[in-house]
This record gives structure tokens, sequence and C-alpha cells, in this order.
């Protein structure tokens, strides 16, 4: 669901007639990327801005101030850090990145407690892998702790078993003579 359609529409209209801004001579050399810098040369003619060469960045070039910070999806877009931040936010207009630093289990106590208000989330990330996974952790731990209350008693029974079988199937067999490599 897309809100603000008419600011993302205005800004699309106003982005559509703004320039590509390239930096001086990137279309003369290939060492030099077409990503903007400014000219700053004494004689350049771009900063001195002659006729015929390529426009410079300037204020006039920005977009609506009410569009400005819009989310394509036309929601505000707003960072969190923590579950206290999701306290600020108006669901209606703001939507919630998730800082890049924020772990695991604190990314899952953000995203419940999102869900829970009903504010959109931008970058869930996969969610639902992170909840199951701590589940699946502490029953393998659980299974592998009663696994080793239970195992020297297992291992003493199936030894004692084990060895008169091994003993009995190596008589049987005959032995044959060993070959070494000189």
């Amino acid at each position: 669901m897309v809100i603000n359609k008419e600011l993302l529409q205005l800004r699309k209209k106003i982005a559509d007639k703004r320039p590509e801004f390239v930096r001086q001579e990137s279309w003369r050399y290939k060492k030099l990327a077409p990503n903007w810098r400014k000219p700053k040369g004494k004689d350049n003619k771009m900063r001195k801005q002659v006729s015929g060469v390529p426009p410079l960045v300037k204020v006039g070039y920005k977009g609506p101030r009410k569009s400005r910070g819009l989310h394509p999806s036309g929601y505000h877009d707003i960072l969190v850090f923590n579950t206290r931040d999701l306290s600020k936010i108006d669901p209606k207009v703001d939507a919630v990145r998730i800082a890049h630093g924020v772990g695991n289990k604190k990314r899952i106590d953000i995203v419940t407690e999102a869900t829970k208000l009903k504010i959109k989330i931008l970058n869930p990330g996969k969610v639902e892998a992170l909840k199951k996974l701590p589940k699946k952790v502490e029953t393998k731990r659980k299974i592998e702790a009663e696994a080793k209350v239970e195992k020297p008693k297992k291992e003493a029974a199936e030894a004692k078993v084990e060895k008169p079988k091994k003993e009995a199937e190596t008589k049987g067999k005959k032995v044959g003579k060993k070959v070494s490599k000189s």
C-alpha cells in the first residue's frame, strides 16, 4: 500500500527535469568515474559555468520539501536501535528501518513489538528463520545434556557385549602374510 502518492509523483516529475550531474571530463578519460565531484580548478570552465559544459549541482535542483526523506512506499523512513524507539512512531505516517548494528536477539524483539503496534518494517530480514533458531539451539542443547548423562551407562553395556564378538570374528578368519613395501 503506497501512501503520499501525490508527493511521490511530484518528486518524480521534478527529478525527471533534473540533469544528470557528471564529473568534469569523465566522458574523456576512462579512469575518471562519472559520479559527481565539484570542479575546483583556477580556470575551470565547468566551475565558471561557461555555456556548453555540463551544469553544476545547485540548490535550485532540490525536490519538494514535503517529499524529502520519503521511502518509495510513501512512508517516512525512521531508524530504530531498540524497542523504546518504537513508542515515538506514528504507524499511519512512519515506517521503521532497523539499524545495521542491531543483533539478531534485539532484532527479533523489535520486529515482534512492531507487529503488535502494526508498524511497517522496511528491513525485517529473515525474521521467521531467526525466531525458529533459538528454539532449535535450546532443544539441541537439552538433548545433548540428556545424552551425556545417559552415555556412560550405555557405552559400558555396549563395550562388554561387543568385545567377545570382535574376538570371535578375528579368530575365525585366516590371517595372511604381511607384505612390506621396500
